[in-house]
């Protein structure tokens, strides 16, 4: 073998310095800017241009080429590994964090170098070199949570290494491979999941280049390396057969040992009064000082066959290394996951005992379990308790090439004031295909109001053995979103009239001046000001250029009071906030003013909620919110009011799905509540389309929509659907025996009031009769083109011959498939026939459409509706409601789509009008516009937006134990 003498400016001579090593570093050799020479050849009077191993000598050493080469190959196959990622991935730019409590650029320079070779984006965070150990950790938790960042490493001094310190890294962002989950995977074998620590990589690697491939039967030393990376590299080399031990540099014992060794690795600085000599002749020696820039420590001044070999920039490389891998599996995790779903057992009881009952008798999963299943990541989840967490939007972006799965609607016939169970069935309907079949899906349901809750009806986390749980927490508050609501909503009426008070009261110029104040000696528009002006065609961004004029045009809305339409909100039933007169104290000098309290859940905010698509869309949304008119009969919108991004602020938590679970552990998304007589009676749509995404291609969605399918279904299809452009696969359509019963002439059903016999005894007449509204709701559910399947929820009082005459009619009617179901009896179990029918169902060609073209005036779109899907003859407008058609029209706002404000008792306008009423005028008494949610919405006969409390409300049996905290009661 001959030598050519070539890069032999090495320094192994020990007379270069830190300083010069630094300079040369900095001056651009092209030699020593990437590969820093950590590694130093003992071989005293050796003539460096004839290395021993050109002589035939034993040369246990490693040359600063065969450094370089262990980088250079590292590095490139990282490069390449990272280059056919980024092909695959375009727009991906892997973020290695790295932490770091002291002042040398010199190691930063070199993380630089070596990112920058692979192709990897670095940035270096520098803490003070007298930080604590809480700062560093704090600075962790903040990476962690950083989606920028895909990987973090520290570089600390050994006074800053701690457990605490190293676990604070999330395992999946551990470049390093220090935390104990990390280490943990190692020791287990488990080589995919963990990442194996850089500085013991390069070890190996060393070891192996040095020839040092056979292990079994030698000794292994490893000298001052105690923690994680000593730890690290005991289990590899045990694993290959090495006999390991350790030993500390002032331990009594360390002559012995090291004269016994084959091979040494150092973990910490050699003391001065440990000498070479103990070394034996051809010890492979290996050193990882965590000091990477420290002076060499010979080990051969009276040994010419022992050599040192550092690992510095070689564990550098690794890393770099570590970071692709690393990016690699963020990339595999960023990706759709199947579920591995641990679904609950059920052991339904016999008398069915109360919801709360069953609620409570059931053990959930923690929710970060349940989302975990399900393909969520940690960052995507936000945890509220043991039982809720919200879902980030982010995940739509991670999903967005994932396909959706099959997406159901759950509607029902014309309900009794009891409900008939759509809840229920959808919950039934869930546990069925997940916890029975097998099939993933997802349940999205409304958040039930308080006003219900305490009033007549009752929670809506479903019932029996179908059932949202924890039930109270569903039922109760959930996350806030009603309370945000309900804030955001009285915030926008507060500035409305603030605004009136101080235009009445203020000349254009002091009201300007209060408007864009001088602040610190600055005077300048905020940014929704500038805006307006821009909407105002004044192109000035100078306060103090604008004219008179200008002024008078920016600074005054003139609102007219008497079209002021947004109301303030409360989410209770309270029926004396129908009719209020505000402004009666005297600070507000005589402004006075009627007006009145609507439900929190009938706010259009509740609707932009529901049908927005992004935390921009829903901006956009509440600032083209219409409040008023101005004197001149324009338009007046939040973002004229200045209050469009205080509104956002408070709905930006609320935005988010809640994710909940079944009583059998199957997910479930609880998100926005609009009533379905006063609003579009749907959840959100981003609740759909986020667990459409999570499903998978095979999987099941289903939703529900608020009381008859003439009104929660027809603004499912007709409203929802253009928002969110989702197609459904299929409707299911509950009826039960009790409410057919009504229809076909039984007596009124009251709440709570005991059911008359007619109901509880079979009645197969009344059954007949009462089909012909289930006949209906099947028709105006072809009238959009989807397959329907009809859930006849059964209750213990119906006959075998009531059950059989609904379905056989119902198949009759054009339904795809009619199944009785007993879920709220048997959980899943009892609608596994159900939920085979959906599957089938979902299968079937789908010709859906809307009912009507937006092109086509406010009149006739109501016409539309009014005849085709209630039955009505024709509409009949008050003069209110014509004149409101005639503004919203010239406005530009007769595009929008219908939200018809009905009674959900009737098809008709009269709620005593049961079964299908034919033949009548629906009158449309005011046309009212929610133009943040995009849609008009007439009011039919005399819709109340703020309902009553009864006599007998459900509040009287609802009471906390003030020792378990448990809340009874609920139902």
């Amino acid at each position: 073998m001959q030598w050519d003498g070539s890069v032999h400016e090495t320094w192994w001579d020990g007379t270069s310095t830190r300083s010069a090593r630094v300079a040369a570093l900095r001056s651009g050799d092209a030699r020593v800017k990437l590969w820093w020479p950590q590694v130093y050849l003992s071989l005293r009077g050796v003539d460096t241009k004839d290395p021993p191993r050109a002589r035939g000598e034993r040369f246990t050493g490693l040359k600063f080429s065969l450094l370089l080469l262990c980088c250079s190959k590292i590095t490139e196959k990282a490069k390449k590994s990272l280059a056919s990622l980024k092909r695959e991935n375009p727009g991906l730019e892997p973020t290695l964090a790295i932490i770091q409590a002291h002042n040398d650029h010199f190691i930063q320079e070199i993380n630089k170098n070596f990112a920058k070779e692979v192709g990897l984006r670095v940035t270096h965070i520098c803490l003070p070199e007298g930080c604590s150990k809480d700062e560093i950790v704090n600075e962790i938790l903040r990476l962690n949570e950083d989606p920028n960042v895909q990987g973090l490493a520290l570089d600390l001094p050994e006074s800053l290494i701690s457990s605490k310190v190293l676990n604070a890294v999330k395992p999946e962002k551990d470049v390093d491979g220090l935390s104990d989950v990390n280490l943990g995977r190692l020791v287990r074998g488990d080589a995919y999941d963990c990442l194996i620590p850089p500085t013991v990589c390069a070890v190996m690697e060393l070891l192996e280049d040095l020839g040092e491939t056979s292990y079994r039967g030698k000794t292994v030393l490893l000298v001052g390396a105690d923690g994680a990376v000593g730890a690290a590299l005991q289990c590899l080399l045990q694993r290959e057969g090495a006999a390991t031990g350790s030993c500390r540099w002032k331990a009594p014992q360390l002559r012995t040992k090291l004269q016994h060794a084959d091979v040494v690795i150092v973990g910490s600085t050699k003391p001065d009064d440990v000498p070479g000599s103990w070394i034996k002749p051809g010890t492979t020696i290996i050193s990882f000082s965590r000091d990477l820039l420290s002076e060499k420590h010979n080990y051969g001044q009276q040994n010419n066959h022992a050599a040192e070999n550092t690992v510095g920039s070689l564990a550098i490389a690794m890393r770099m290394q570590n970071m692709v891998k690393n990016t690699e599996r963020w990339i595999q995790s960023q990706r759709y996951r199947k579920w591995d779903l641990r679904c609950l057992k059920l052991r339904p009881l016999f008398p069915v005992p109360s919801d709360i009952e069953i609620s409570r008798a059931q053990s959930p999963k923690a929710v970060d379990v349940l989302a975990k299943e399900i393909g969520l990541l940690t960052d995507e989840i936000e945890i509220y308790g043991q039982t809720k967490a919200k879902v980030r939007l982010s995940l739509l972006e991670r999903l967005k090439d994932q396909p959706d799965g099959k997406y159901v609607l759950v509607a029902g016939i014309t309900p009794t004031p009891l409900g008939e169970g759509k809840s229920t069935v959808t919950i039934g309907l869930v546990q069925a295909l997940t916890a029975h079949l097998n099939i993933n899906s997802f349940a999205c349901l409304r958040q039930p109001s308080q006003g219900p809750t305490f009033g007549v009806k009752g929670g809506a986390a479903g019932g029996g053995y179908a059932q949202v749980i924890p039930m109270e927490e569903f039922n109760l508050h959930l996350t806030g979103d009603i309370h945000a609501i309900t804030a955001a909503n009285n915030l926008l009426a507060a500035a409305i009239d603030a605004r009136i008070l101080h235009e009445n009261t203020q000349s254009d110029k002091a009201l300007y001046n209060r408007l864009v104040p001088v602040v610190n000696g600055v005077r300048e528009f905020s940014a929704i000001q500038l805006a307006r002006l821009r909407r105002l065609g004044i192109n000035k961004t100078d306060p103090g250029t604008l004219t008179e004029e200008e002024i008078n045009k920016f600074a005054r809305l003139d609102i007219d009071p008497s079209t002021i339409t947004w109301q303030r909100v409360v989410d209770t039933n309270d029926r004396f906030l129908r009719k209020i007169t505000v402004g009666q104290a005297n600070t507000e000098k005589g402004f006075v003013r009627q007006a009145q309290f609507d439900i929190a859940v009938a706010s259009e905010i509740m609707a932009i909620l529901a049908l927005t698509t992004s935390l921009q869309d829903m901006k956009e949304r509440l600032g083209k919110m219409v409040v008023a008119n101005d004197k001149k009969g324009e338009p007046v919108t939040a973002e004229d009011l200045g209050v469009t991004g205080a509104l956002a602020v408070l709905m930006k938590d609320a935005i988010k799905p809640t994710l909940m679970q079944t009583l059998e552990g199957t997910p479930v998304f609880v998100h926005a509540g609009p009533f379905a007589n006063i609003a579009h009676g749907n959840s959100s749509v981003l609740a759909d389309k986020i667990a459409l995404k999570l499903v998978g291609e095979k999987g099941f969605v289903v939703t529900e929509a608020g009381f008859g399918a003439d009104i929660g279904m027809e603004k499912f299809f007709n409203i929802k659907c253009r928002a969110s452009g989702l197609v459904p696969s299929v409707v299911v359509l509950v009826a039960t025996v009790r409410a057919l019963k009504m229809h076909g002439g039984g007596p009124n059903v009251t709440a709570g009031a005991p059911l008359k016999k007619e109901y509880t005894e079979e009645n197969l007449q009344l059954v007949a009769d009462g089909c012909c509204n289930l006949q209906k709701q099947i028709q105006i559910t072809q009238l959009f083109g989807v397959p329907v399947v009809v859930a006849l929820n059964v209750f213990k009082t119906d006959s075998p011959a009531e059950v059989d005459l609904v379905c056989e009619i119902a198949k009759q009617s054009g339904a795809f498939d009619a199944v009785p179901c007993n879920h709220w009896s048997a959980g899943g179990r009892g609608a596994v026939k159900l939920a085979q029918a959906v599957e089938k169902a979902a299968n079937q060609k789908n010709s859906f459409k809307y009912l009507y073209n937006l092109e086509l005036p406010i009149v006739e779109k109501i016409r539309i509706i009014a005849q085709k899907v209630y039955g009505a003859q024709d509409i009949e407008l008050s003069p209110a409601a014509q004149s409101q058609v005639d503004r919203y029209t010239r406005q530009g706002f007769g595009n929008l789509p219908i939200c018809m404000a009905k009674t959900h008792l009737s098809l008709s306008h009269q709620p005593e009008r049961k079964g299908v009423p034919t033949g009548f005028i629906l009158p449309i008494s005011d046309v009212r516009a929610s133009i943040g949610a995009g849609f008009i919405y007439p009011l039919v006969g005399t819709m109340s937006t703020m309902p009553g409390l009864p006599t007998r409300p459900c509040f009287y049996d609802i009471d906390l134990d003030p020792v378990t905290e448990q809340v009874k009661g609920l139902f």
